[in-house]
C-alpha cells in the first residue's frame, strides 16, 4: 500500500487529480486540512473517510452535503464531484482513494474480497481511540511518517464497517453479495435522509431513489434498520435539532423549523421523549458547561 500525504492550510484549496489516485493502484491520499476556508475537491470518483478533529467539516458530492462535528466519522463510497471545506477553526483528516485503491488497502489487512464498492457509505461515531489514531496520523503527515500511522486508523475503519454486517444480513437476497447491494441502495437513501431531513420527503420519492416500489422499499428498509423510513426521518430531524442546539445561536423555535418541524409543540414533545429532556434545558446545560 502506498500513501500520498497533502497538507491543506487555512484559506487554501487542493484538487485531488487522477495522477494522485490512479498512478499506483494501491495509492491512498491522506489530506490534513486546517482552518477556515480550506477546500478539497476531487476530479474523479473517490471513496473516502472523513474525520473532523476540531470544529466542523462540510463534505459532500453532487447528491448533497453533510456537516460533520467532532465525534463523528463519515465513510463515503466512490462518488464524483467530491468537495469538502472546514468551518471555523477546523482541523480534519481525510483518507481518499479509488475503488481499486481501497480494495488493495483493505486486502493488505487481510479483508476477504467483497463485492463493489469496497467501502459502504455510513456515518459512524468516532470514539476517543479512533480520534487519537486520526490525530496521530495528522501529526505523522507533518513528519513524513504517514505510511506507518495509517495502519492503526484503517484497522478502526474495518471494525466500523464490520458493524454493518447484521444490517446486511437482515436485507432480502439469496446471497451475501445480493444482500449487500440491497443494503447499499437503502444506505444511500438513509444518508440522503440524514443530509436533507429538513425537507418534506415522502416514501414514493425515497423508493424511486432506491429503484424500488414503495411497498418493497418500506419492507426492505424496515427489515434492515428495524424502523420505518418516516421514523428514521423524525430521528434524523431530532439529531439535527440537537446538533443545532450545541452549535447555533438560533432560537429554539427557529431550530425546530430549520430541522423540518413546522409544529413547535410536536417538536417539544418528540424532543423530550427521544432525549429525556427539553431543548431549553439542554441548551441551558450547554451554557453552564461553557461558562
Amino acid at each position: 500500500m502506498r500513501v500520498l500525504a497533502r497538507l491543506l492550510a487555512q484559506g487554501s484549496s487542493l484538487t485531488v487529480a487522477p495522477p494522485l489516485s490512479t498512478d499506483d493502484a494501491s495509492t491512498l491520499t491522506v489530506v490534513v486540512g486546517g482552518g477556515r476556508g480550506s477546500v478539497l475537491r476531487g476530479r474523479e470518483p473517490l471513496g473516502g473517510v472523513w474525520i473532523p478533529l476540531h470544529g466542523r467539516l462540510q463534505c459532500g458530492t453532487g447528491n448533497g452535503e453533510t456537516a460533520l462535528c467532532t465525534g463523528e466519522i463519515r465513510v463515503s463510497e466512490a462518488e464524483p464531484n467530491l468537495h469538502a471545506s472546514g468551518r471555523g477553526n477546523a482541523l480534519w483528516v481525510a483518507v481518499l482513494g479509488t475503488r481499486t485503491a481501497w480494495r488493495s488497502a483493505l486486502g493488505a489487512f487481510g479483508e476477504p474480497p467483497v463485492a463493489d464498492p469496497p467501502l459502504l457509505p455510513a456515518l459512524h461515531v468516532a470514539d476517543r481511540a479512533l480520534r487519537r489514531d486520526a490525530a496521530q496520523l495528522a501529526r505523522a503527515v507533518r513528519d513524513g511518517q504517514e505510511e506507518v500511522a495509517i495502519e492503526a486508523l484503517l484497522d478502526r475503519i474495518i471494525e466500523l464497517q464490520r458493524a454493518l454486517d447484521p444490517l446486511i444480513a437482515r436485507c432480502p437476497g439469496r446471497t451475501y453479495a445480493q444482500r449487500r447491494q440491497v443494503f447499499l441502495r437503502l444506505q444511500r437513501v438513509r444518508n440522503y435522509l440524514a443530509a436533507n431531513c429538513h425537507l418534506e420527503l415522502d416514501n414514493d420519492a425515497l423508493a424511486r431513489m432506491a429503484n424500488y416500489s414503495p411497498w418493497h422499499f418500506i419492507r426492505a428498509f424496515r427489515a434492515a434498520y428495524r424502523q420505518t423510513p418516516h421514523a428514521c426521518l423524525v430521528e434524523q430531524r431530532l439529531s439535527r435539532a440537537r446538533r443545532l442546539l450545541h452549535t447555533s445561536p438560533l432560537a429554539i423555535a427557529e431550530i425546530a423549523l430549520a430541522s423540518g418541524f413546522e409544529n413547535r409543540c410536536a417538536f417539544s414533545r418528540l424532543f423530550r421523549r427521544h432525549f429525556g429532556t427539553t431543548a431549553g434545558a439542554m441548551r441551558r446545560n450547554d451554557q453552564l458547561l461553557q461558562a
